[in-house]
């Protein structure tokens, strides 16, 4: 293999696992639970909990897949460095990882709108254009992001703690509520066929909650021992998301019933008005600001560390590979990927371009559940801490595969369209640049 050299630009190693899941844990919780418990309470009733246990088995074989292969190759570039790895086509690794910068660019537009919103209300700020809030706000995670890791780690850990805190919350107050319920009440009366047919599409509504593995695998050249450190995060964030989950979806169930949850607009907020109608209205906007501005934080770390890791790889611009001299943080990405999200959140509402990149990303899933098979059976390759049966990245890749045909083929046709759309625009700018490009998009593994 290449040796690498000494200008090779290099990440410094400053995470252990229990920042690691932390990482992970902040990247699954978001507000976006607060109203899928609603959603899929309408399709299984009181068995709304079994919605979210099927979703982890089936999000844990790719998570079981991304675990693997971040302990083998920790790398900044994530997907687009592996898939490079496994299939050798500079083609492929380039729109597998702009498909996966552009669901992160998307969903920090989304959020940093949301953040805004919420800020303007709560702070009486209704004078300030949201926009100017939401580039302010983005600035500021610009800046946290630039000043290092441990920074934004720890600014994570508080998000994620109050993440956590408020759902914890919602269990503790609804605790006494348990038994009242049944849980394994459907919304109608039917045969086993159609319940395993809710329960599947249920699944695929609450499978979205898990994902965490991009976001995992971009900071692995950042993790201590990543051999050791990466699976233990990755998989030990899920279990954690798993338990609260269904700890939240059986409180739910048991303080309100399935069929108000299903059609309140804030279906969390009807179970605490009913368990705390003492609690100010204000504690669920604060924890709501958290939960997004988490999310935001943690796509502008991935979305940093991935441009920059595709520009070490040669499939972006070299300046792109730039560290701080002093903070060691690829600054120069931060600033592109600020740039662009401010551009993006400008535009208005982004939520049909949100949803075209989550079919984008489905498609990577996929091929990282391929790559894991190739490189699993490759000689050479750095040994595998941990060794899976290889049905686990059959069944992951497949799983994928299907929710991306299923996601792609229900609902609006706008999403699927703009996917596509989007798709073409990447390969066009991949031949458009090519020229720019090293022959050689894989970059060699640190020497032990």
């Amino acid at each position: 293999m290449t040796q690498q050299t000494a200008e090779t630009p290099r990440l410094l190693p400053t995470m252990g696992a229990g920042m690691l899941a932390l990482y992970g844990l902040g990247s699954m919780l978001g507000a976006g639970v607060y109203g899928l418990v609603g959603k899929a309470a309408g399709m299984l009733g009181g068995m709304v909990w079994a919605s979210f246990l099927i979703a982890m088995v089936a999000a844990l074989l790719t998570g079981l897949s991304y675990a693997s292969l971040g302990s083998r190759y920790p790398r900044a570039g994530g997907a687009a460095y592996v898939i490079q790895r496994a299939f050798g086509r500079p083609m492929l690794s380039y729109v597998a990882g702009l498909c996966v910068v552009a669901s992160g660019l998307t969903s920090m537009a989304t959020g940093s709108r949301i953040v805004a919103t919420n800020l303007q209300a709560l702070l009486g700020l209704e004078g300030v254009p949201v926009v100017l809030i939401a580039v302010l706000y983005l600035a500021a995670l610009c800046a946290v992001v630039w000043r290092g890791l441990r920074e934004s780690l720890w600014f994570n850990a508080l998000c994620t703690l109050v993440e956590a805190a408020g759902l914890i919350l919602v269990i503790v107050l609804g605790a006494r509520f348990w038994g009242q319920a049944d849980l394994l009440e459907l919304p109608t009366e039917q045969d086993w066929a159609v319940t395993g047919l809710l329960l599947t599409q249920s699944a695929v509504l609450t499978f979205f909650a898990f994902l965490g593995f991009e976001d995992t695998l971009n900071v692995s050249e950042e993790v201590k021992n990543p051999a050791r450190n990466v699976p233990l995060g990755l998989i030990g964030a899920m279990l954690g998301a798993t338990v609260l989950y269904l700890l939240i979806a059986i409180t739910a169930v048991s303080v309100v019933h399935w069929q108000v949850l299903a059609s309140a607009p804030a279906p969390l907020g009807a179970v605490m008005e009913r368990a705390a109608p003492w609690m100010p209205a204000m504690v669920y906007t604060v924890i709501t600001i958290f939960a997004v501005a988490n999310t935001a934080l943690i796509n502008f770390v991935m979305g940093s560390r991935l441009v920059f890791g595709m520009a070490r790889q040669g499939l972006l611009p070299q300046v792109l590979t730039k560290l701080h001299p002093t903070r060691h943080t690829p600054h120069v990405a931060a600033v592109a990927i600020f740039i662009v999200a401010s551009v993006l959140l400008s535009l208005g509402d982004v939520s049909q371009l949100a949803a075209a990149t989550v079919i984008l990303l489905l498609g990577v899933f996929t091929m990282m559940n391929l790559a894991q098979i190739a490189l699993a059976k490759r000689d050479g390759e750095p040994p595998a801490p941990i060794r899976l049966p290889i049905i686990v990245p059959i069944l992951g890749g497949l799983i994928c595969a299907v929710l991306l045909v299923v996601r792609a083929a229900t609902g609006e046709v706008v999403a699927p369209l703009i996917a596509a759309g989007l798709l073409l625009f990447v390969v066009v700018m991949y031949f458009l640049t090519r020229h720019t490009h090293r022959a050689d998009a894989t970059e060699p593994l640190p020497s032990s």
